[in-house]
């Protein structure tokens, strides 16, 4: 339910999301297109206090959900509510502050008109975004992810239907952006109710504390999930900065628009993953080491096989699709294009391993990780950058992450939970990147055969990569255990949603 429903949902909301991206580009400026992908960065940075709270105590529910402990479920939400109230301060305060300091974050500052007020909208939508949000954690921990997801895509969609007519009536950013804060605050408001509804005993008052231990167990937990929430954000949300800074508001923009079509893609195939999180989460709680371990087998190769079919992909159509929707203007070369991509696969195969690995509460054990690959990003990336523009930018990312993430958290599960030697985890990925390569190359000569117009290129390279690596990768692994489970899993989901066609046409 929770896979078959966010794939759905979040179908809708991209492809609201990039209707709105194809008229924000066409009738704004590309300093304004630069902005929006750098405030969004800056406060996604600031953002980093609220990851580690919310994993701790979302593994921190699984417990007395399980043994149905309705007490021990009031006194987490309560210290939830308290963590994302000094969040919201927190972010608030940081971004007033950051106000000086905005033309240093620019080269080249663009000519846009309101740009404090405008930048004060980002923040503002930024802060609201933690008030009476955090009850959904707990509808997510009791496998009703399903709920949440509904509930934040379709705000997203009013936002976008919203935002389109500002643009088109008005061409007005600052409209655009209330828009989006107003929709922000309805979507935090409804879902609040959502859980009252769904929990009455949240609105009940309990005035007891957790002990001591599981106080500190938490606390422990919290400051791991912020060192990896600072690693993550700095690998993932920094090259905005990076480019903005080194060379140009401009190129930025550029890149915004990649990002929302390779953000969108991740978006919908991490969702349909994260569907499982709960479940996961269970089963680290009821079954024993074996049963985890082979369900983690087929969850990683699930992640394996539609990550890299989603990056051959992208990878073909993406710069056809760009100069298609927003112009031949906003293309970026395709050796940029190709190093994005094989950071989209890469970190797209770590989803399965950082799904147990927060599911199971494994936080503690790889947390200096996260600061070494923070600091190897940013050093790989200003010396790349200098050198080779823009694409260096993206390979410090790659570098840093191949480095450090690739291989110490599968190590953690290995060790800490599984109970198995790494080595024979680290030989079967190894084969899976050699299949998956050699599909890629296969995939990118049969393209090269055909060269057209953009609209044209887009239709053959498309047909190209559904049948040409979905083929070669079920020659190649037709006969094994894990794509038997998957073939399993797709027919049944295939199955439930005809079954829903069905019942709305009748």
């Amino acid at each position: 339910m929770n896979t078959t429903v966010a794939f759905a949902a979040q179908d809708a909301a991209i492809l609201m999301g990039f209707f709105t991206r194809v008229i924000f580009t066409r009738t704004l400026s590309e300093g304004y297109v630069g902005i929006n992908g750098l405030f969004t960065d800056i406060l996604n940075i600031l953002s980093l206090s609220e990851l580690g709270v919310g994993t701790a105590i979302t593994y921190a529910l699984y417990g007395p959900i399980a043994k149905k402990n309705i007490e021990k479920q009031q006194i987490l939400m309560r210290m939830f509510r308290t963590f994302y109230r000094m969040t919201a301060a927190f972010v608030l305060t940081a971004g007033l502050c950051l106000i000086p300091f905005l033309n240093v974050l620019m080269k080249d500052r663009p000519d846009v008109d309101h740009l404090v007020l405008i930048y004060l909208l980002y923040l503002l939508n930024s802060v609201v975004s933690y008030l009476l949000i955090y009850k959904k954690t707990l509808v997510d921990a009791h496998q009703m992810n399903y709920i949440t997801v509904l509930n934040h895509n379709g705000f997203l969609v009013l936002q976008d239907i919203c935002q389109i007519l500002v643009l088109l009536t008005t061409g007005n950013f600052v409209l655009f952006l209330i828009v989006a804060v107003v929709c922000t605050i309805s979507g935090n408001i409804c879902m609040s109710k959502k859980a009252d509804a769904l929990f009455p005993y949240l609105k009940e008052s309990c005035t007891k504390k957790l002990p001591k231990e599981e106080r500190q167990d938490i606390l422990k937990n919290v400051k791991a999930m912020l060192m990896h929430k600072l690693g993550n954000v700095i690998v993932n949300n920094t090259d905005n900065l990076l480019i903005s800074s080194f060379v140009g508001v401009v190129t930025a923009g550029i890149y915004s628009n990649y990002y929302l079509v390779i953000g969108s893609i991740r978006q919908v195939l991490e969702q349909a993953l994260l569907g499982v999180a709960a479940s996961v989460g269970n089963l680290g709680v009821t079954e024993d080491k074996e049963r985890v371990g082979k369900v983690f087998d087929q969850l990683f190769f699930m992640g394996y096989w539609v990550f890299g079919f989603a990056g051959i992909c992208l990878f073909e159509m993406l710069n056809p699709f760009v100069e298609l929707a927003f112009g031949s203007q906003y293309l970026f070369r395709r050796e940029i294009v190709l190093v994005l991509c094989i950071n989209f696969f890469i970190n797209g195969t770590r989803r399965a391993v950082l799904i147990f690995k927060e599911s199971m509460g494994l936080f503690w054990y790889d947390r200096y990780k996260a600061v070494a690959e923070a600091a190897l990003n940013l050093g790989i990336s200003i010396v790349l950058v200098t050198h080779f523009d823009v694409v260096g930018i993206f390979a410090g990312t790659f570098f840093s992450t191949a480095l450090t993430s690739v291989w110490v958290e599968p190590y953690v599960i290995y060790k800490y939970r599984l109970k198995k030697p790494i080595s024979t985890f680290f030989i079967k990925y190894g084969v899976y990147l050699a299949v998956m390569a050699f599909a890629w190359w296969i995939t990118e000569l049969i393209c090269r055969l055909f060269t057209g117009s953009p609209f044209v290129s887009l239709i053959y390279r498309g047909i190209i990569c559904v049948i040409v690596p979905n083929l070669l990768l079920w020659v190649v692994y037709r006969k094994t255990e894990n794509w038997k489970k998957m073939e399993g899993l797709l027919h049944h989901v295939l199955r439930k949603i005809l079954q829903i066609c069905g019942r709305r046409q009748s």
